[in-house]
């Protein structure tokens, strides 16, 4: 059950919103499994004075952290990196040079899930893809 924030100008992302959380989603079930109903998305608008990135990169520039279990090999999360930059591209005009994404993996012990730790939990989708 990967977390998922989406940093981004109000401008960009609130047009986007809905295309962007179904190109995510679609990436986090291919790749890794996740499944349909375990969408656990938050995008966070910011305002101009609040965003400074490189001169490079233009309005449409977009930051995704994933935060999930540990477990997934380097190739599943080397593949979910593809299959969203792919994606996102593909649903949005947002393109890879205006999108950086981060992988956090956390031990399921660090995670507190419907009133137990995360290692408590029986999950219902495989974490060792």
């Amino acid at each position: 059950m990967p977390q998922v924030k989406i940093y981004g100008l109000e401008e960009n992302i609130v047009p986007k919103h809905f295309a962007l959380s179904y190109a995510i989603h679609a990436a986090l079930t291919e790749a890794i499994g996740t499944p349909e109903e375990k969408r656990f998305q938050r995008f966070i608008i910011l305002e101009p004075e609040n965003f400074i990135f490189p001169r490079d990169r233009t309005s449409n520039y977009t930051i995704i952290e994933i935060i999930m279990f540990e477990g997934r090999s380097v190739e599943a999360k080397k593949n979910l990196i593809r299959l969203l930059y792919k994606k996102i591209e593909t649903t949005t005009d947002i393109l890879p040079q205006d999108l950086e994404i981060t992988i956090l993996e956390t031990p399921r012990a660090n995670w507190g899930i419907k009133g137990v730790p995360g290692d408590e939990v029986n999950l219902n989708y495989q974490i060792d893809v």
